[in-house]
């Protein structure tokens, strides 16, 4: 950690919930898991365990990343969206801002990602021994000082939007491991997991979820 954890206590925003799933709103700063420690108990999934008991993890976010999470609330539904993450076969959507003006209007990032051992949790682009990470890029608007992107994974690497961002030389602003000088100066990390879409585990219909860019 970057540093003391003082996690927000925002009330859960709810997206949608039925017998199978459940959708929420990941504020900035929480878990989505418990850390190792008793000061890093307070999480997401147990926040809302509190409230759906049987609900089970299916992916998470990254501590500093807000938007769309998803839960299964049976052990069905977990296995059924615990494939479509494994076999690629959910679609995400993220926003980011990012430092300086991004002079192409789309893109992809293809660049191999491993864990950097002596520097963990951060990682880094190992092209010898990396395992394949791909983003699509794209332009919402931008300045001189800022761009605003949409982000779409094709892998799910850890870290894997962040360290793209700062190999295009755009680091993503407020970002604590990969932003230096004035681009980390941001009172979060302004990075939104905007739209999830999946199969419903019950009967295969599509879904998408969104959950509004708070920046």
């Amino acid at each position: 950690m970057t540093s003391a954890y003082a996690p927000p206590n925002d009330p859960l925003a709810f997206l949608h919930d039925d017998h199978e799933v459940l959708l929420v709103d990941k504020p900035s700063g929480l878990l989505s898991v418990p850390g190792k420690g008793p000061e890093l108990a307070d999480c997401l999934i147990a926040r809302v365990q509190a409230v759906f008991p049987t609900a089970l993890l299916v992916h998470r976010l990254d501590r500093d990343t807000s938007g769309v999470m998803i839960f299964a609330l049976t052990p069905h539904a977990q296995r059924h969206l615990g494939l479509q993450f494994e076999k690629r076969q959910t679609k995400k959507i993220y926003v980011a801002r990012v430092w300086g003006k991004v002079a192409e209007k789309t893109g992809t990032v293809d660049l191999p990602l491993i864990v950097d051992w002596p520097n963990r949790p951060r990682q880094m682009v190992d092209h010898d021994n990396g395992k394949q990470a791909v983003t699509d890029w794209r332009v919402v608007r931008g300045n001189e000082d800022e761009t605003r992107l949409r982000l779409m994974p094709r892998t799910g690497r850890s870290h894997q939007l962040r360290v793209h961002m700062q190999a295009l030389g755009h680091p993503i602003l407020g970002d604590p491991f990969y932003a230096t000088g004035p681009a980390r100066d941001y009172p979060r990390l302004m990075l939104h997991s905007e739209t999830l879409q999946f199969r419903h585990p019950d009967g295969g219909k599509g879904m998408r979820i969104t959950a509004k860019c708070p920046f």
